[in-house]
């Protein structure tokens, strides 16, 4: 029993190490999804062996118990800031106030053919911006229903499971689908106006994943957040970024991007919010996401139900009402441009990055 516990607490030991490194292979970035299995595992072997160091006497088991919780306290670090105990980064705002905008996204699964759920939830929640992504021409054609309370729509249907759909109640005022970083693989930014005449921006984004069946390096996806958070630092109106990042919340990539950009993440202090895998309970994570710039309050967060797809769609409802608040994130006076290059690819501009200037 010893030697079992010693040898899955070194796996695990190194996989909580491993993403500490700079490299961008997937194997390494995969590590940076399973911090909360990690942990939940780690406590579990903490407690096994403490129980067996009582029984036996055995030290080996107190050495076991003590790399257990070394590694629950550096994962700990990472996933902290997403729980009830951490400080909530977006102020609340009171639920009698009308809400500036409602935004719900869902990654639908290209092969999930389970439309009328979607629309039902969509019917359900009426956001006033709707994103889909994975959506191909029979996604498109199953939606067209929705045009009729969503006049302005933006389509892009790709059957490479990077076709998205954008259908909005607001005024659309101006539009761009880019690819940022790779070809096939694009995004949509929109300049719209909500129902009070506030001019505001939304940017939508679904980089490939690190994966064997994608992206062998990490630095595609990363390269495309940093692009992003290059090109809106100081917007000159509300924004919000949010989409399928295939990267979770507390990755380096993910920080550095918050870091960059300034701009905020309502989830922390509330929860994971995790929208996947929607068919294991056990292997979840939070890999579609919404941020946004100062002034914001959230009114509600709210992982959506099953529909059929390997996602859950989430829906963030925010009010705009230039709320001060500060980031949590770690923000030096200076970020490291070493640090920013690591990650990025050489030709990535954030002048391809649509920022609707004022005229």
């Amino acid at each position: 029993m010893l030697i079992a516990l010693a040898l899955i607490i070194g796996f695990f030991l190194l996989v909580t190490l491993l993403p500490m490194s700079y490299s961008q292979h997937y194997l390494v970035r995969s590590c940076d999804f399973v911090r909360l299995q990690v942990f939940y595992i780690a406590s579990a072997i903490a407690v096994v062996s403490l129980y067996l160091l009582w029984q036996s006497g055995n030290s080996g088991y107190l050495y076991t118990a003590l790399t257990a919780l070394l590694t629950m306290i550096l994962q700990g670090k990472w996933i902290f800031p997403y729980t009830w105990l951490a400080k909530k980064e977006v102020k609340t705002a009171s639920v009698s106030e009308d809400h500036s905008v409602r935004i719900m996204s869902a990654n639908v699964l290209m092969s999930n053919h389970n439309s009328e759920q979607l629309i039902s939830l969509v019917d359900k929640h009426q956001p006033d911006l709707l994103i889909t992504l994975e959506s191909d021409s029979w996604w498109e054609n199953k939606l067209a229903v929705l045009k009729k309370n969503y006049p302005y729509f933006i389509e892009c249907p790709k059957d490479n499971r990077y076709g998205m759909h954008l259908y909005s109640k607001f005024k659309i005022l101006d539009a761009q689908i880019c690819e940022l970083i790779e070809d096939d693989i694009p995004s949509i930014h929109i300049l719209f106006e909500n129902n009070e005449g506030l001019e505001m921006q939304g940017h939508f984004i679904h980089p490939a994943p690190p994966s064997p069946t994608e992206e062998d390096s990490s630095r595609p996806r990363d390269s495309e957040l940093i692009m992003v958070a290059k090109a809106l630092k100081n917007p000159s109106r509300p924004t919000i970024v949010a989409g399928d990042l295939n990267d979770v919340a507390w990755s380096r990539s993910t920080r550095l991007f918050m870091q960059i950009s300034g701009f905020l993440d309502p989830r922390k202090g509330r929860g994971f919010y995790n929208t996947f895998h929607a068919s294991y309970f056990f292997m979840r994570w939070p890999l579609d996401h919404l941020f946004h710039s100062q002034g914001f309050k959230v009114k509600r967060i709210k992982r959506l139900a099953k529909y059929g797809s390997d996602h859950f769609a989430l829906l963030t409802e925010l009010v705009f009402e230039n709320a001060k608040q500060q980031s949590l994130e770690d923000k030096p006076k200076e970020l490291k441009q070493e640090e920013i290059q690591e990650l990025a690819m050489s030709k990535a501009d954030k002048r391809k990055v649509p920022r609707f200037e004022k005229k």
